[in-house]
């Protein structure tokens, strides 16, 4: 009968609908993406110019493409040695670790907030930050871990992470399983006492340039960056963001609440070990080559969802160049408010994360996940 939905499936205009829906919101999100793509190129260009020394954009991509094989003869060097050296030893790798430390600190504050649906988490609720800053503390203030030379403070960081990681794991997990409030509590009880080692070993320190050393380095900065300690922090997010596209849909199901996933066939326990794995590590890998800069976990995915709504499969890589342009510009502002000298990046976070979150508090509309009022 005309009136009744064919046997066994959904109305076929309701099917042609919603397929026009996905395919429009596929379009939207590949013209965002193209968009956010050239934003974050100039972003890169503008961020090399600025500075004591200003060069051209041209100067700027002459001497990137002249690194690159067969380019190299192509391209008329009539730039100094200082130039080169300035942009492509100094300038470049600070760039591209900002927007590589961005774009995976915003990817896991989308799926951190997904596991414990809850609007105010960020990469460092399960105590990562805490653990790390105790690892560069010792290596900062103590001179713990000589023998790894210039890789120490980036190995004891790692190592930080990972400890907290898995005292948080022990402290939550009560027969074999984990909840939502238990990992929320453990996190910030473990972080609570790792901050307090750290206070204790700074406030110990045997020199007063140590203490400041340590105090910039827990607010974050990018300064100091070479090429040789980018392949691990870029491949950790290469490997992260690929996973974690993978989760798409369970984190999609998450949202929804544990009971309605669960039913829908996600296995609750497990996803939520993996998932704070992978998300432990990555952050893990990236506190240790940049410190702990605060805001962006918590305030990326905000943005984001507010315009293109809760979807993993767009939150996700739209999360990723949001949070690249972001702490570009953030570390731009970091070296030139009081320049010669340089503010913690975390300072420039945290003084627009602050009012982000105050306006957003101020709305009656959003609602974590998505619309409607709360």
């Amino acid at each position: 009968m005309g009136g009744l939905q064919e046997a066994g499936g959904a109305d076929p205009s309701l099917k042609a609908e919603e397929g026009k829906k996905n395919k429009h919101q596929r379009g939207r999100t590949r013209f965002l993406v193209l968009c956010l793509i050239l934003i974050l190129i100039v972003s890169i260009t503008v961020s090399i110019m600025i500075g004591p020394i200003s060069i051209s954009p041209i100067t700027v991509w002459k001497i990137a493409l002249s690194k690159v094989p067969y380019l190299d003869t192509y391209i008329l060097q009539d730039w100094t040695k200082a130039q080169e050296q300035i942009i492509w030893e100094i300038r470049f790798p600070r760039i591209i670790l900002g927007a590589i430390v961005g774009a995976g600190l915003a990817i896991v504050g989308v799926a951190i907030q997904a596991l414990v649906r809850n609007s105010l988490a960020d990469p460092f609720i399960l105590g990562i930050s805490s653990g790390a800053s105790v690892g560069a503390t010792l290596v900062i203030v103590l001179g713990a871990f000589k023998m790894f030379g210039l890789y120490a403070l980036s190995i004891a960081a790692f190592l930080g992470a990972l400890i907290s990681v898995f005292l948080v794991f022990l402290v939550a997990q009560v027969s074999g399983k984990i909840s939502t409030v238990r990992l929320l509590l453990s996190g910030i009880a473990i972080s609570m006492m790792l901050s307090a080692v750290t206070s204790y070993i700074v406030i110990s320190a045997p020199r007063e340039e140590g203490v400041r050393d340590a105090l910039f380095w827990m607010m974050g900065s990018l300064a100091g960056a070479k090429w040789e300690q980018l392949a691990i922090p870029f491949f950790s997010l290469f490997i992260g963001m690929v996973l974690l596209l993978f989760f798409a849909r369970p984190l999609n199901l998450l949202l929804m609440g544990e009971q309605t996933a669960a039913t829908l066939g996600l296995n609750i326990n497990i996803f939520k070990k993996v998932l704070m794995l992978v998300t432990a590590l990555l952050t893990g890998v990236l506190v240790a080559v940049s410190g702990a800069i605060g805001f962006i976990g918590l305030m990326v995915p905000h943005v984001v969802r507010l315009f293109i709504g809760s979807d993993h499969r767009n939150v996700l890589p739209i999360s990723a160049f949001v949070g690249a342009i972001f702490l570009i510009w953030a570390d731009v502002c970091a070296r030139t408010f009081v320049a010669p000298q340089e503010l913690p990046i975390g300072i420039v976070t945290a003084l627009c994360g602050g009012p982000f979150f105050i306006w957003l508090l101020r709305r009656n509309s959003y609602s974590f996940g998505g619309g409607g009022e709360k």
